[in-house]
């Protein structure tokens, strides 16, 4: 389960404020998404003994190019995006029993600062963006293998304007989620989130923007003192087109994919962080940039 930062939200009023110029394809309503992806890190589908516990997630996003079906530059005037988020979540650990593993809720309410200069202007938005709750089940196959399994519901608490760069989406979306850890202090570290984004009508376009599948990625190496060090990113593709109307919106399909580096220090103590720098080295239908994550997790 992770924060929906919507670090992308600014692609979602591009599309509308460049059409009469330039050609770009809905790719999930303007090319942004739901979801940041990239945002997990290690020890996404590890959980903690039965408590209450803080995270809070910091992203800065950027990026100068907006994409193609192909992938290819579509050379928007003046293009920029940049995105500042400060997410807090709160997660409890009921020590309760859902399907035999551990019974785990959580909410997020991600804080956003969005910049986005297009042909239409410069734009600059600041607000609570769309909030996630969630529930999931935790288990502990064996001390170096754990897994989570949950749903998440994206709620449109955000800000929009259909015709203004929005920190919201305006619709909600479903989220099965599936998270799986390998955790070694002096071995490998391997992580893996995947999630479906079933997204719903946004009422004042008509759009549906199509399914997306998603992975977030990280492995690494523990150095037996604290530190894990390698490698993270994510792995994105859109599975249907965008649909209004009733009528498939064709070429509105998105992809991406991002790697960097990833690190992590446990302090042993009940609290550690993670930080990670990924590229997005491939793009369709959307912007292409790189992106700062960090994240902080303690007991309350």
């Amino acid at each position: 389960m992770t924060p929906r930062c919507n670090t992308l939200a600014a692609l979602a009023a591009v599309a509308a404020l460049a059409a009469a110029a330039l050609p770009v394809a809905h790719a999930t309503e303007g090319g942004g998404s739901i979801y940041p992806h990239g945002v997990e890190n290690y020890m996404g589908g590890a959980l903690p003994p039965p408590g209450t516990y803080g995270i809070v997630y910091g992203n800065v996003y950027s990026a100068d190019r907006v994409n193609d079906a192909n992938g290819h530059d579509l050379n928007l005037p003046g293009f920029k995006v940049r995105a500042n988020v400060v997410a807090p979540r709160f997660v409890w650990v009921t020590g309760e029993k859902l399907l035999g593993g551990d019974l785990v809720v959580h909410a997020i309410a991600p804080l956003v600062d969005l910049s986005v200069t297009t042909p239409g202007g410069h734009f600059h938005k600041t607000g609570l963006g769309d909030m996630t709750v969630g529930l999931g089940t935790g288990f502990h196959y064996s001390p170096n293998l754990h897994a989570v399994f949950a749903l998440d519901v994206m709620l449109p608490t955000g800000g929009y304007d259909q015709a203004e760069p929005s920190i919201g989406r305006n619709y909600l979306a479903f989220e099965p989620v599936v998270a799986v850890t390998r955790v070694d202090p002096a071995g490998l570290n391997a992580d893996i989130k995947a999630g479906l984004i079933v997204n719903q009508r946004n009422k004042d376009t008509d759009v549906t923007s199509g399914r997306e599948l998603h992975f977030d990625y990280a492995l690494g190496w523990g150095l037996a003192n604290g530190w894990v060090a390698g490698v993270g990113g994510y792995v994105y593709q859109q599975l249907n087109e965008d649909q209004q109307g009733g009528a498939s919106l064709s070429g509105s399909k998105g992809k991406a994919l991002a790697i960097g580096p990833s690190v992590k220090y446990d302090s042993g103590k009940g609290w550690f962080v993670t930080a990670k720098w990924q590229k997005e080295t491939t793009a369709e239908n959307r912007a292409q940039g790189n992106a700062l994550w960090l994240k902080a997790v303690f007991p309350l």
